[in-house]
């Protein structure tokens, strides 16, 4: 039986979109906390880039093989085990004594966050009624606000403890996951006709082609600002401190901008929205790099609220064309499509050494213009975001 809460959300899917927040917190913690394990460990920057590229095919790109495996097997032990794993593994990060041991932690941990996105959005859709756009906001946003607050919650616990003292901080984790999951409801296997196989998505291969190169585009540009936004902002006199700030608002108002791109959704239908802030984030991240510091955290701010809107409504989108294999789908839009954006990171390095990081950065705001391309040639949507309301229960 369900029980209506904020917005009138099944409380289920906030109870999933809180695990979301945990979940990616501790998946959040690596990066940094590279300041203190560069040092320890000796560290080449070409090392901890490997290492980082080794963790995002974890923690990203095996999404995909969980999907699948969500679609055919027990989804809802992949949403209780994923974040048991990655809280635990992940909280082991500073007890590291070698760059090999150091990768195994990420990557076992990447494992465990890997294992619950597919399914944990499955979910999410399954239980929404007609506001599937709102359902899967609420939950990427619970994810975004985890991997916000990370860097404020984690790195200065374990700075002023040390490395060795990293354990202590799966308390808070496995604390709130005993709250969570306890909420998971039962979950039987998918039946056949639900299940993902290449038959079943061929009907829809242009829409999903479409939808995953639009946010393939779309990670590219998030990851490629987030990633040399603390160089640039240091560079112009801030403190790492100021510039982490500057990154935290980034991420804050994108996990806004997450959450209000669903019920946009609902109403107008999802090609429309993407398309329309896809457009308008341009103006904002091209004029970022041009202004001084906090000129540039504004107008990253607000055009990182516009790029991210366009997240939850791909997914739902895939899911309702594809009308089989949700959480296949799921990680094709999350996981297997971030990865791939993150993957354009070092080529933004190469333009940035070569130009410099302010031609870099405005040349990759151009880049929401091709997704908004993609996402323009898709169909309405309109038919799928307006499912009929279930009856009550």
């Amino acid at each position: 039986m369900s029980v209506r809460g904020w917005f009138g959300l099944d409380t289920r899917i906030w109870k999933v979109a809180s695990t979301h927040l945990v979940v990616d917190a501790y998946t959040n913690m690596y990066a940094p906390l590279l300041p203190l394990l560069i040092p320890h460990l000796n560290l080449s920057l070409a090392t901890a880039g490997t290492l980082a590229m080794a963790f995002q095919m974890a923690n990203s790109v095996s999404q995909l093989g969980f999907g699948a495996l969500a679609d055919r097997w027990r989804p809802r032990a992949l949403i209780l085990g994923g974040p048991l794993l990655a809280v635990l593994v992940l909280s082991f990060v500073g007890m590291a004594t070698s760059p090999l041991m150091l990768g195994a932690i990420l990557v076992f941990g990447g494992f465990g966050g890997a294992a619950f996105h597919p399914p944990a959005a499955a979910l999410v859709y399954r239980l929404a009624d007609h506001r599937k756009g709102l359902a899967m906001s609420a939950h990427i946003s619970g994810g975004s606000l985890g991997f916000a607050l990370a860097p404020l919650v984690f790195v200065p616990v374990i700075a002023r403890l040390g490395l060795q003292w990293s354990p202590i901080i799966m308390l808070p984790g496995l604390l709130a996951l005993s709250w969570t999951l306890r909420q998971v409801p039962p979950m039987e296997r998918p039946e056949a006709h639900e299940r993902s196989s290449w038959a079943s998505l061929r009907p829809a291969a242009v829409p999903l082609a479409l939808l995953y190169f639009t946010v393939v585009l779309r990670t590219a540009t998030s990851y490629g600002f987030m990633t040399f936004a603390p160089t640039l902002l240091t560079r112009r006199g801030l403190t790492i401190d100021q510039a982490s700030a500057a990154v935290f608002l980034y991420l804050l108002t994108s996990g806004i901008g997450g959450f209000f791109g669903g019920p946009l959704a609902d109403r107008f239908g999802p090609r429309r929205v993407m398309v329309a802030t896809l457009v308008a984030s341009v103006p904002f991240l091209a004029l970022a790099p041009v202004l001084p510091p906090w000129g540039f955290a504004a107008m990253l701010a607000i055009g990182g609220l516009l790029l991210q809107s366009t997240l939850p409504v791909s997914v739902t989108f895939a899911q309702a064309v594809a009308k089989a294999g949700a959480a296949t789908v799921s990680s094709l839009m999350m996981g297997f499509a971030w990865g791939m954006g993150s993957l354009a990171v070092p080529l933004i390095g190469m333009a940035a050494d070569r130009f410099g990081i302010n031609a870099a950065l405005v040349g990759l705001s151009t880049v929401p213009l091709l997704a908004a391309g993609l996402a323009a040639a898709l169909p309405s949507g309109r038919d799928q975001s307006e499912a009929p309301r279930p009856a009550a229960s």
